[in-house]
């Protein structure tokens, strides 16, 4: 009865008509990296078990959505800015002769798009082109693991939202129109933050919610779905900085925003941008994004080893040393890749290719066992199997245990930054330039999604 209730308040928080098959947001239709399907792929290789592979214009970290009988994924085309200095490490298991840049390799200018594929076939539905417009003579810098593709596309199951680095957004029905289109780098102010914006549209009800956490300044902003108009706007202050995503989750007196930046976490009325609680926390680089399971918020802060937790929602004020905070461990969590709470325990993937997991109820460490590989996407669970797709192309599927027991280690050419998506019985994963559908082949009586 618990999961009849959260499923019906998610889905409500969110506004979509989202079943099952479909994965129409940021790690899901929860937005935790569950899935509810059966029967999803458990072995498969370059000539094994491949439903389709689709070639990508451009290249991008973005994860792609599924809604209906299309995938939507985003990209950019052309060479963006760099920016000067150390980069982080391009992962690649010594299967690579160099390291390629995700900036871009062509300097004819730089261009978003936004990509259909049918799910049955992957052939390409439509493809949209932004040409993305330089503030100060420049665009925002990145370093070579990333682009101004960064954030994942979203919808609502009646127009696709789609938002780039350099603060420009659209919203596209779903044959591939312009709805509305806003640049918010020239009505907000400047999109700077070290190594790009990345931060992902958020749904709710007819609401759009965008973190804009950047050096310059930090805000909340909530926009009207259906015309981009403004609803409201939360100013956080100078000197914030996230790469995370919020999400929404079901409070004991309503819906709370979860938001995760480099002072602390946060909780929002989604409805007013009104902050309720706080938990001061500072991490340099804060990319987790939330994940919410059986009525808790699971967590990690990112950056070298930082910190993991559970909170449950309903707090007021700052909650430090109180029963809101339900567990709190100082280390050990992944730099880049999100958690996900599955079956009761808490799965993590770290950048070193350690793979362990903590109990969901008290944080403690059930095991820890090392693949020999590097993590930057987040781990996806369903049919009691976790996913965890590293970046030389090896995806690792463990068993749902309180045991480390790997059940497949499936390899493809390539380098895999995106995170996976599960969708009508198919896995999903995005290459620099390719989309690939491994399972079986899908269903061809479209889902109730389909436009």
């Amino acid at each position: 009865m618990h999961r009849i209730i959260l499923t019906v308040l998610l889905l409500w928080s969110t506004g979509a008509s989202a079943n099952a098959e479909d994965w129409p947001q940021w790690r899901g239709p929860n937005g935790n990296g569950v899935s509810s399907e059966s029967g999803l792929p458990l072995t498969w290789s370059e000539d094994e078990n491949i439903a389709w592979r689709a070639h990508l214009e451009g290249q991008g970290l973005s994860s792609p959505i599924s809604f209906g009988d299309q995938i939507i994924v985003t990209s950019q085309i052309g060479r963006g800015d760099v920016r000067p200095g150390n980069h982080p490490t391009l992962g690649q298991g010594g299967d690579f002769p160099e390291e390629r840049s995700m900036s871009g390799e062509s300097d004819d200018g730089v261009v978003f798009l936004v990509e259909s594929f049918h799910r049955v076939d992957g052939r390409r539905l439509w493809q949209y082109r932004l040409p993305a417009e330089r503030t100060a003579d420049s665009l925002p810098e990145v370093h070579r693991k990333t682009n101004l593709a960064n954030p994942s596309p979203a919808t609502d199951g009646e127009r696709i939202y789609a938002w780039f680095g350099t603060g420009q957004m659209v919203a596209l029905d779903f044959e591939g129109k312009l709805v509305w289109e806003k640049h918010l780098a020239k009505e907000y102010g400047p999109y700077t933050i070290t190594w790009g914006h990345s931060s992902s549209p958020t749904l709710y009800g007819e609401t759009l919610i965008l973190l804009c956490d950047h050096e310059p300044s930090s805000y909340l902003l909530a926009l009207d779905a259906r015309t981009g108009e403004q609803r409201w706007k939360a100013d956080r202050g100078q000197g914030l900085r996230s790469y995370s995503t919020p999400i929404v989750v079901p409070g004991p007196d309503g819906a709370e925003l979860v938001v995760n930046s480099s002072e602390r976490l946060e909780g929002y009325d989604p409805k007013t941008g009104e902050r309720l609680w706080y938990y001061e926390e500072p991490n340099r680089f804060p990319i987790h994004v939330p994940s919410f399971s059986e009525g808790v918020i699971f967590m990690s802060r990112g950056y070298r080893s930082g910190p993991y937790m559970a909170i449950r929602p309903g707090g007021r004020g700052d909650i430090a040393g109180t029963e809101h905070l339900l567990w709190h461990v100082p280390t050990g969590a992944p730099y880049v890749s999100s958690v996900v709470q599955y079956e009761g325990v808490v799965y993590l993937a770290s950048d070193a290719g350690i793979l362990q997991a903590a109990d969901a109820e008290t944080g403690k460490r059930l095991f820890q066992g090392r693949t020999g590989n590097l993590y930057t996407a987040a781990p996806i669970a369903g049919d009691g199997k976790i996913y965890f797709v590293s970046e030389s192309g090896e995806t690792v599927v463990l068993k749902a245990s309180r045991d480390f027991e790997i059940l497949a280690r499936n390899r493809l050419d390539g380098r895999f930054l995106a995170s996976p998506v599960i969708a009508n019985g198919l896995l999903l994963l995005r290459s620099d330039n390719e989309l690939i559908a491994i399972g079986g082949a899908p269903d061809q009586t479209p889902s109730s999604g389909e436009n």
